[in-house]
């Protein structure tokens, strides 16, 4: 077992700032020492910084939510393709619940064969439209997240309640990193208009409607084609979209997904 030669009253905060400058340069050095004279593979420094609380160079401490995810093999697209653009929404105050309740989480994962499709509709929608890219809202979701929306929405009758999000006891595709929430940004990263916003609960942001819709003057032919283009991508690419949210897309079936990845907690 390797030994750290750190100042005693070191913390682990402190520690994760000597990282911002290198290898925790300014500890002694012993560290690096080390390093160079046992000649230790990259790996198992990786796991070391890991342990530490240190994921890189000028990277804070990863979440417990993020952990999960990389414990159980799922990716973060953004390695997989840094023009994909993320803004996870439950991460943030803007969405239906009105809660921050990924906290630090901020890097969208998904299980690898879910990643590399998005990676391919990506793809496609850059041949349509070589300015614009994929902007995605939500991917892997613990389940006990999904507990957390299931009891926000406690008011309403169970049959209504499923309309809007899935039962914890099923689970929802995200629990199992099969699903993402997405829409498409323009070349100055702003979402196309899509005629709702993402987590829009009414008939307005359902695809199996939008003829309806369009008809009504509720919604105008470029949201529609927005949403065409953002389906056409997708689903070439080997995902699947749902009847009740455009923003909403499967790469898997859920009775598949729970045979093969089971639940992230």
């Amino acid at each position: 077992m390797l030994i750290f030669d750190f100042p005693k009253k070191t913390t682990t905060k402190e520690i994760r700032r000597y990282n911002t400058v290198g290898l925790l340069f300014g500890v002694k050095d012993s560290f690096s020492v080390v390093i160079k004279k046992c000649m230790i593979p990259k790996t198992i420094i990786a796991g070391v910084l890991m342990t530490l609380g240190v994921t890189g160079y000028g990277q804070t401490k990863i979440s417990p939510f993020e952990r999960k995810f990389i414990d159980r093999g799922l990716v973060d697209v953004q390695k997989l393709d840094p023009t994909l653009k993320v803004e996870l929404k439950y991460s943030t105050t803007d969405n239906f619940i009105k809660e921050d309740v990924y906290g630090d989480l901020e890097r969208a994962y998904l299980q690898p064969m879910a990643a590399e499709k998005l990676v391919k509709a990506n793809k496609f929608l850059k041949q349509e439209k070589p300015s614009y890219t994929l902007l995605v809202y939500d991917g892997a979701r613990p389940r006990s997240v999904t507990k957390i929306f299931w009891a926000r929405m406690s008011h309403l009758p169970y049959n209504r309640r499923e309309d809007f999000v899935a039962d914890p006891a099923r689970g929802s595709i995200h629990n199992f990193g099969c699903a993402v929430d997405l829409t498409i940004a323009d070349e100055k990263g702003q979402p196309l208009d899509m005629g709702t916003i993402f987590d829009f609960f009414g008939e307005l942001a359902e695809p199996r409607r939008e003829a309806a819709m369009l008809k009504a003057g509720k919604l105008t032919k470029q949201q529609l084609e927005n949403r065409k283009l953002l389906r056409r991508v997708m689903i070439k690419a080997g995902y699947t979209s749902i009847q009740t949210e455009w923003w909403h897309y499967n790469a898997m079936s859920r009775e598949k997904a729970k045979v093969k990845y089971g639940f992230i907690e």
